[in-house]
């Protein structure tokens, strides 16, 4: 079966009700957990950006707690894993102020993380990578907010130093 294209599917919804509309949603959420994740991000936490941001930094934080540090294979493991998670919740967002920040917080997690991410290249590849991405992501919103982003990362660096 060849998946329709976002166009055709657009048409084609237009004339359902919302009882089927809804059906749809449901039946997508029960077959896949990132379906899932997005219609509850849709639903509950859109509203209050602030909050689920926090949330995100949340689960940040206690993933980085959880992190097994026997050997740097382990934790490139389970850093590329949180990434993906956070990418994941701010691909859901779509503000580039939720994904600065939630960047910016990562790279904050993994620089205070013990042993420190400078002793491996890819996790040092990786710290750069995303501070560059955050970097980017605060080129595009406003001036006021650049400001305080970029001296959040400044602070940041500071403190890791």
């Amino acid at each position: 079966m060849k998946p329709s294209t976002i166009t055709e599917l657009k048409k084609e919804l237009k004339y359902r009700s919302k009882e089927q509309l809804m059906e749809y949603c449901l039946a997508m959420a029960r077959f896949k957990l990132e379906s899932k994740e997005l219609l509850t991000y849709l639903v509950f936490e859109s509203e209050n950006e602030a909050t689920y941001i926090e949330s995100v930094k949340v689960y940040i934080s206690s993933s980085f707690k959880e992190i097994n540090t026997v050997n740097y294979h382990y934790i490139k493991k389970t850093v590329r894993k949180i990434l993906r998670q956070t990418k994941r919740f701010i691909r859901y967002s779509k503000k580039k102020e939720t994904e600065a920040e939630l960047l910016i917080y990562f790279c904050k997690a993994l620089g205070e993380m013990r042993p420190s991410y400078k002793r491996n290249t890819v996790l040092t590849n990786t710290f750069n990578k995303q501070l560059e991405l955050a970097q980017k992501a605060i080129t595009k919103i406003h001036e006021d907010l650049q400001y305080d982003y970029n001296v959040m990362i400044e602070e940041m660096e500071g403190n890791i130093s």
